[in-house]
């Protein structure tokens, strides 16, 4: 799944870390989550399109070849 989490992080001034804190998650988990490493549960990506004020579809794609 791809997404623009690091662009809208950056938008806003955020570190990993501070997005981490604004979360509940680590630094490690926003890393992952930048890299395409780790697809967040329904909760996080939820919380993300909060923090973001934005719909998870807006921050969020499936790309072709993603399983699922």
């Amino acid at each position: 799944m791809k997404n623009s989490l690091k662009e809208l992080r950056n938008e806003a001034g955020w570190s990993q870390a501070t997005l981490g804190e604004k979360l509940g998650v680590s630094r490690q988990t926003i890393i992952a989550l930048e890299n395409g490493k780790y697809d967040p549960s329904l909760k996080l990506a939820f919380s993300l399109a909060h923090v973001f004020e934005r719909r998870i579809e807006d921050i969020f794609t499936h790309e072709s070849g993603d399983e699922g």
